[in-house]
């Protein structure tokens, strides 16, 4: 029995009917339906990658978390931390967060001894607060917008004799509706940054302290074994010093303008300051036709000083013992008093008087340049 064959008519664009079969029709199907599939597929793969869920480790990047605030082991003493806390509880301002976007801070803070926006805390250790009450919308807390009172905590724990831990916190509360909104450590982070920057300065100054005091003693014992020569005393050695800078400086000159130049030379660098007198002095005994080049390198020693030197401002400034307001005062300086900076901080200058005592002053107690 014959196959039937169903032929049906098409029109062409020329205006001629052609006749395909369906035999044939489904024969071009499947002969065609492999390219097209093959068309579809890489199309078909791309939408599902673009709809399956994002990778945990993906998405964890982009996922921003809020209240977990900052704990952190510092290598310091709980009692110099403390200092340094409460000091920078003291500086009124709040960092990492801003009201405004030419804010780089928000001012106005004032350090408090408790606040009802934390619970009390009772896990030990001191507190401290910074609040800044009327605050509108700070940045970087969650669901914020209203005005409230922006509060950081401050928790300092000891750890042994040597180190400390300190922890942060941040939170906003509305005024109206008394909401809380947590930081998402932005706050946290910002004022830890702070408080780096002062254990720093304090730990470059104690460094710098204990060189120019071994230095004071180096030219203290080369002193006396210049006088024991100029008297015809036996020559005896120094003290032997770790400064080998320093002992190439003193010795050659036994004239009284080294004792006087000396001293005031004496800043916290004492790799540098202690070999900057050196030209100046030999230039008394260098020969006549030699003294210019030394002249030259002792005006620009001159002039180095005078870009870091500042006048106190008047009524007079007291000399911290350390970069925070609760340190001890090593002595009160005059209006007009010349003092040398050493170390640079966002609040304080580590500097040194005429009659080499180092500390710390205020940015804002000396004179600009």
């Amino acid at each position: 029995m014959g196959r039937r064959t169903d032929y049906r008519g098409r029109r062409s664009g020329f205006g001629v009917t052609t006749y395909t079969s369906a035999v044939h029709r489904s024969h071009w199907r499947v002969c065609a339906g492999p390219s097209r599939l093959g068309k579809l597929i890489p199309a078909l793969l791309v939408a599902c990658l673009l709809a399956a869920p994002i990778p945990v480790a993906g998405r964890s990047k982009d996922k921003i978390s809020y209240g977990e605030g900052l704990i952190i082991n510092i290598p310091v003493p709980v009692s110099e931390v403390e200092q340094v806390v409460q000091d920078v509880a003291q500086n009124g301002a709040i960092r990492g967060t801003k009201e405004y976007n030419k804010d780089e801070f928000v001012g106005g803070a004032k350090a408090a001894d408790s606040s009802r926006v934390f619970p009390a805390w009772d896990q030990g250790g001191k507190v401290f607060y910074k609040v800044r009450t009327q605050a509108i919308d700070p940045r970087n807390f969650k669901d914020g917008g209203d005005v409230g009172t922006l509060v950081v905590r401050y928790v300092v724990q000891p750890q042994g004799d040597k180190n400390t831990v300190l922890r942060i916190d941040a939170l906003f509360e509305e005024d109206f509706r008394h909401t809380v909104h947590q930081s998402n450590g932005s706050v946290e982070l910002a004022e830890y940054k702070d408080i780096r920057e002062h254990l720093d300065s304090i730990e470059l100054m104690q460094r710098q302290n204990a060189e120019a005091l071994a230095e004071r003693q180096e030219r203290l014992s080369k002193k006396q074994y210049q006088a024991m020569q100029g008297a015809g005393a036996p020559p005896q050695r120094p003290q032997p010093s770790t400064y080998s800078s320093s002992s190439s400086v003193s010795v050659p000159d036994s004239s009284p303008s080294a004792s006087s130049v000396s001293p005031s030379a004496a800043t916290g660098n004492t790799d540098t300051t202690s070999s900057q007198p050196a030209p100046a002095m030999s230039s008394e005994t260098a020969p006549v036709g030699q003294p210019q080049p030394a002249q030259t390198l002792e005006q620009h020693i001159k002039d180095l000083r005078m870009q870091v030197e500042r006048l106190v401002k008047s009524p007079g400034a007291p000399l911290k013992s350390a970069p925070f307001h609760t340190a001890g005062t090593l002595q009160l300086l005059t209006p007009g008093t010349e003092v040398l900076i050493l170390i640079n901080t966002p609040y304080w200058y580590g500097v040194e008087t005429h009659d080499g005592q180092h500390g710390w002053m205020q940015r804002d107690q000396l004179e600009l340049p």
